[in-house]
Protein backbone atom coordinates (compact mmCIF):
# COMPACT_ATOMS: atom_id res chain seq x y z
CA UNK A 1 0.00 0.00 0.00
CA UNK A 2 1.31 3.45 -0.94
CA UNK A 3 0.20 6.95 0.03
CA UNK A 4 -0.05 9.70 -2.56
CA UNK A 5 -0.73 13.36 -1.76
CA UNK A 6 -2.04 15.58 -4.55
CA UNK A 7 -1.81 19.36 -4.20
CA UNK A 8 -4.41 21.58 -5.86
CA UNK A 9 -3.49 25.15 -6.76
CA UNK A 10 -5.79 27.84 -8.09
CA UNK A 11 -6.21 31.58 -7.70
CA UNK A 12 -9.76 31.30 -6.42
CA UNK A 13 -10.62 28.40 -4.15
CA UNK A 14 -13.94 29.80 -2.95
CA UNK A 15 -16.51 27.96 -0.86
CA UNK A 16 -18.47 26.79 -3.90
CA UNK A 17 -15.31 25.13 -5.23
CA UNK A 18 -14.58 23.59 -1.82
CA UNK A 19 -18.11 22.19 -1.64
CA UNK A 20 -17.85 20.71 -5.14
CA UNK A 21 -14.57 19.04 -4.22
CA UNK A 22 -16.00 17.58 -1.00
CA UNK A 23 -19.21 16.35 -2.55
CA UNK A 24 -19.02 15.62 -6.28
CA UNK A 25 -15.28 15.12 -6.79
CA UNK A 26 -15.00 12.96 -3.67
CA UNK A 27 -17.68 10.64 -5.08
CA UNK A 28 -15.77 10.33 -8.35
CA UNK A 29 -12.55 9.47 -6.51
CA UNK A 30 -14.28 6.91 -4.29
CA UNK A 31 -15.61 5.28 -7.44
CA UNK A 32 -11.99 4.53 -8.38
CA UNK A 33 -12.04 2.10 -5.41
CA UNK A 34 -8.99 3.60 -3.73
CA UNK A 35 -8.43 1.97 -0.31
CA UNK A 36 -8.13 5.34 1.45
CA UNK A 37 -9.22 8.91 0.70
CA UNK A 38 -8.94 12.22 2.57
CA UNK A 39 -9.70 15.70 1.22
CA UNK A 40 -8.48 18.96 2.77
CA UNK A 41 -9.84 22.32 1.60
CA UNK A 42 -8.99 25.91 2.47
CA UNK A 43 -12.58 26.99 2.97
CA UNK A 44 -14.32 29.87 4.72
CA UNK A 45 -13.96 28.29 8.14
CA UNK A 46 -10.16 28.50 8.01
CA UNK A 47 -9.32 31.02 5.28
CA UNK A 48 -8.47 33.88 7.65
CA UNK A 49 -6.03 31.88 9.78
CA UNK A 50 -3.01 33.73 11.17
CA UNK A 51 -0.90 30.69 10.32
CA UNK A 52 -1.07 31.06 6.52
CA UNK A 53 2.26 31.28 4.68
CA UNK A 54 2.52 31.15 0.88
CA UNK A 55 5.46 30.90 -1.51
CA UNK A 56 3.60 29.32 -4.44
CA UNK A 57 1.58 31.33 -6.98
CA UNK A 58 -1.19 30.37 -7.39
CA UNK A 59 -1.39 29.06 -3.83
CA UNK A 60 -2.33 25.59 -2.68
CA UNK A 61 -6.01 25.61 -1.72
CA UNK A 62 -6.66 21.90 -1.38
CA UNK A 63 -5.11 18.49 -0.90
CA UNK A 64 -6.26 15.01 -1.85
CA UNK A 65 -4.58 12.14 -0.01
CA UNK A 66 -5.22 8.68 -1.35
CA UNK A 67 -3.91 5.21 -0.66
CA UNK A 68 -3.36 2.79 -3.50
CA UNK A 69 -1.64 -0.49 -4.30
CA UNK A 70 0.42 1.21 -7.03
CA UNK A 71 1.47 4.85 -7.03
CA UNK A 72 2.20 4.44 -10.75
CA UNK A 73 -1.08 2.66 -11.49
CA UNK A 74 -4.41 3.51 -13.07
CA UNK A 75 -6.06 4.78 -9.86
CA UNK A 76 -3.56 7.61 -9.39
CA UNK A 77 -3.52 8.42 -13.10
CA UNK A 78 -7.32 8.65 -13.13
CA UNK A 79 -7.43 10.70 -9.93
CA UNK A 80 -4.92 13.24 -11.26
CA UNK A 81 -6.81 13.48 -14.55
CA UNK A 82 -10.08 14.12 -12.71
CA UNK A 83 -8.53 16.75 -10.46
CA UNK A 84 -7.00 18.64 -13.39
CA UNK A 85 -10.56 19.77 -14.16
CA UNK A 86 -10.75 21.43 -10.73
CA UNK A 87 -7.45 23.29 -10.36
CA UNK A 88 -5.03 25.46 -12.31
CA UNK A 89 -2.10 23.27 -11.29
CA UNK A 90 -2.11 19.73 -9.91
CA UNK A 91 0.93 17.94 -8.50
CA UNK A 92 1.11 14.44 -7.03
CA UNK A 93 3.74 13.11 -4.63
CA UNK A 94 4.51 9.62 -3.37
CA UNK A 95 5.16 9.87 0.37
CA UNK A 96 6.05 7.73 3.35
CA UNK A 97 3.73 8.41 6.27
CA UNK A 98 4.65 8.62 9.96
CA UNK A 99 1.95 9.34 12.56
CA UNK A 100 3.35 10.60 15.88
CA UNK A 101 -0.18 11.55 17.05
CA UNK A 102 -3.14 9.74 15.49
CA UNK A 103 -6.19 11.86 14.72
CA UNK A 104 -9.40 10.78 16.47
CA UNK A 105 -11.75 9.00 14.04
CA UNK A 106 -14.71 10.75 12.41
CA UNK A 107 -17.67 9.39 10.48
CA UNK A 108 -16.93 9.03 6.73
CA UNK A 109 -17.32 12.38 4.97
CA UNK A 110 -17.76 14.40 8.16
CA UNK A 111 -15.54 17.39 8.91
CA UNK A 112 -12.81 16.54 11.42
CA UNK A 113 -12.74 18.57 14.64
CA UNK A 114 -10.63 21.72 14.65
CA UNK A 115 -8.57 22.43 11.56
CA UNK A 116 -5.60 20.88 9.77
CA UNK A 117 -2.59 23.10 9.23
CA UNK A 118 -0.69 21.56 6.31
CA UNK A 119 2.94 22.59 5.83
CA UNK A 120 5.04 22.09 2.70
CA UNK A 121 8.70 21.80 3.68
CA UNK A 122 11.88 22.06 1.60
CA UNK A 123 15.20 20.60 2.74
CA UNK A 124 17.97 23.25 2.87
CA UNK A 125 20.78 22.70 0.38
CA UNK A 126 23.37 22.66 3.16
CA UNK A 127 21.75 19.69 4.94
CA UNK A 128 22.07 16.18 3.57
CA UNK A 129 18.97 14.00 3.72
CA UNK A 130 20.19 11.90 6.64
CA UNK A 131 20.92 14.90 8.86
CA UNK A 132 17.68 16.58 7.82
CA UNK A 133 15.58 13.55 8.71
CA UNK A 134 17.43 13.16 12.01
CA UNK A 135 16.72 16.76 13.00
CA UNK A 136 13.12 16.65 11.78
CA UNK A 137 11.95 13.22 12.91
CA UNK A 138 14.02 12.52 16.01
CA UNK A 139 14.93 15.98 17.35
CA UNK A 140 11.94 18.10 16.34
CA UNK A 141 8.98 15.74 16.78
CA UNK A 142 8.92 15.74 20.60
CA UNK A 143 9.39 19.53 20.64
CA UNK A 144 6.44 20.05 18.28
CA UNK A 145 4.21 17.83 20.41
CA UNK A 146 5.30 19.50 23.66
CA UNK A 147 4.98 23.12 22.51
CA UNK A 148 1.76 23.12 20.45
CA UNK A 149 -1.90 22.24 20.99
CA UNK A 150 -1.93 19.60 18.27
CA UNK A 151 -4.23 16.60 18.70
CA UNK A 152 -3.29 15.01 15.38
CA UNK A 153 0.16 14.95 13.77
CA UNK A 154 1.16 13.23 10.51
CA UNK A 155 4.56 13.55 8.83
CA UNK A 156 4.83 12.71 5.13
CA UNK A 157 8.35 12.51 3.72
CA UNK A 158 8.25 12.93 -0.06
CA UNK A 159 9.81 10.04 -1.96
CA UNK A 160 9.37 11.55 -5.41
CA UNK A 161 7.02 13.61 -7.52
CA UNK A 162 4.62 11.66 -9.72
CA UNK A 163 3.60 14.46 -12.09
CA UNK A 164 5.71 16.61 -14.45
CA UNK A 165 6.71 20.09 -13.29
CA UNK A 166 5.65 19.46 -9.68
CA UNK A 167 7.10 22.11 -7.34
CA UNK A 168 10.05 20.84 -5.30
CA UNK A 169 8.74 19.69 -1.91
CA UNK A 170 10.54 17.42 0.53
CA UNK A 171 7.83 16.90 3.14
CA UNK A 172 4.15 17.52 3.78
CA UNK A 173 3.17 17.85 7.43
CA UNK A 174 -0.43 17.64 8.66
CA UNK A 175 -1.18 18.99 12.15
CA UNK A 176 -4.66 19.16 13.66
CA UNK A 177 -5.37 22.12 15.96
CA UNK A 178 -8.41 23.40 17.89
CA UNK A 179 -10.44 25.99 15.98
CA UNK A 180 -9.46 28.66 18.51
CA UNK A 181 -5.87 28.35 17.23
CA UNK A 182 -6.90 29.94 13.92
CA UNK A 183 -6.66 33.41 15.46
CA UNK A 184 -5.17 33.00 18.94
CA UNK A 185 -1.47 32.28 19.44
CA UNK A 186 -2.07 31.19 23.03
CA UNK A 187 -4.53 28.58 21.76
CA UNK A 188 -2.18 27.54 18.93
CA UNK A 189 0.70 26.87 21.30
CA UNK A 190 -1.46 25.70 24.21
CA UNK A 191 0.10 28.40 26.39
CA UNK A 192 -1.18 29.23 29.84
CA UNK A 193 0.03 32.86 29.81
CA UNK A 194 2.35 35.26 27.97
CA UNK A 195 5.53 33.92 29.58
CA UNK A 196 4.57 30.35 28.67
CA UNK A 197 3.77 31.50 25.12
CA UNK A 198 7.20 33.12 24.71
CA UNK A 199 8.93 30.01 26.00
CA UNK A 200 7.00 27.70 23.69
CA UNK A 201 7.54 29.94 20.67
CA UNK A 202 11.27 30.24 21.36
CA UNK A 203 11.63 26.46 21.64
CA UNK A 204 9.61 25.90 18.48
CA UNK A 205 11.53 28.48 16.43
CA UNK A 206 14.89 27.05 17.50
CA UNK A 207 13.75 23.54 16.66
CA UNK A 208 12.34 24.37 13.22
CA UNK A 209 15.40 26.47 12.37
CA UNK A 210 17.63 23.44 12.98
CA UNK A 211 16.20 21.66 9.94
CA UNK A 212 15.20 24.67 7.82
CA UNK A 213 11.45 24.59 8.48
CA UNK A 214 11.48 28.26 9.48
CA UNK A 215 11.93 29.45 5.89
CA UNK A 216 10.85 28.63 2.36
CA UNK A 217 7.70 26.98 3.67
CA UNK A 218 4.01 27.06 2.76
CA UNK A 219 1.42 26.55 5.51
CA UNK A 220 -2.16 25.99 4.43
CA UNK A 221 -4.99 25.97 6.99
CA UNK A 222 -7.65 23.48 5.91
CA UNK A 223 -10.84 21.72 6.87
CA UNK A 224 -10.21 17.97 6.80
CA UNK A 225 -12.66 15.34 5.53
CA UNK A 226 -11.89 11.63 5.74
CA UNK A 227 -13.93 9.51 3.33
CA UNK A 228 -12.22 6.14 3.52
CA UNK A 229 -9.61 4.85 5.96
CA UNK A 230 -6.94 2.47 4.61
CA UNK A 231 -6.39 -0.94 6.20
CA UNK A 232 -10.05 -1.01 7.33
CA UNK A 233 -12.80 -3.01 5.63
CA UNK A 234 -14.74 -0.66 3.32
CA UNK A 235 -18.12 -2.16 4.24
CA UNK A 236 -17.42 -1.47 7.91
CA UNK A 237 -16.95 2.23 7.14
CA UNK A 238 -20.41 2.70 5.70
CA UNK A 239 -19.18 4.09 2.37
CA UNK A 240 -19.32 2.69 -1.13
Amino acid sequence: MEKVIITLRRADGDDAWCARLREHVAADLLALEVPGLTINVRDGQVRDSLMTLTTLDPPVVGFVSLWTQQSYGEQVTAAVARLRHEADQVAAYLVTESVPVALPPTAPGDRADGFANVALLRRPADLDESAWLQRWHLDHTPVAIATQSTFGYTQNAVVRALTPDAPAIDAIVEEQFPLAALSDLHAFFGAADDDDLRDRMDRMVASTAAFGANRDVDTVPTSRYVYRVPFVDVAAQGVS
